[in-house]
């Protein structure tokens, strides 16, 4: 089963508009230009095709990862409310995690609350990238900002109608 890994990391909302997805991995270029790019991968657990975080790294393209930190789902509460409301104990397989195995329609990682990884990823890539965050957060700001032309609809197309 596949993770539908661009749609997690569409979900996490990074602001970074140089970016893909490969496989289960996103990549990005933060700072234009610069030669450091950014890496998130599913941090592995002990057991086979369970995930309980996000691995983000640093990399450069010559000498490799220069630095990387694993976030995890339980440090974050990303599965908080899910596990309690399925009451699921801490020290089990799938406590704060989840595995490739999914119900029909649902993504492996269905009811994960990601603004606690969000927030961790902005202070990382803080350090690393200083500015870029907050540069892409003005460039949306400014996008939001255009006055429309009369008659025209004042959905935001990427929210949906």
């Amino acid at each position: 089963m596949p993770l539908q890994a661009a749609e997690f990391f569409a979900e996490l909302c990074l602001p970074f508009h140089d970016h893909t997805v490969v496989g289960n991995t996103y990549f990005a270029a933060p700072v234009p230009g610069a030669p450091l790019r950014l890496r998130i991968d599913f941090a592995d657990t002990i057991h086979a095709d369970t995930y309980g975080g996000l691995r983000v790294a640093v990399v450069h393209p010559d000498r490799g990862e220069t630095d990387a930190v694993v976030l995890s789902f339980l440090d974050h509460g990303t599965f908080h409310r899910r596990d309690e409301a399925t009451d699921r104990r801490p020290n089990s397989k799938h406590y704060a995690t989840f595995d490739k195995y999914q119900l029909p329609g649902r993504p492996p990682w269905h009811g994960a609350v990601t603004t606690g990884l969000r927030d961790a990823i902005d202070k990382y890539t803080t350090v690393w990238f200083p500015g870029a965050w907050a540069a892409h957060s003005r460039s949306r700001a400014i996008d939001h900002a255009v006055p429309m032309a009369p008659g025209a609809p004042t959905v935001n197309a990427a929210r949906g109608r």
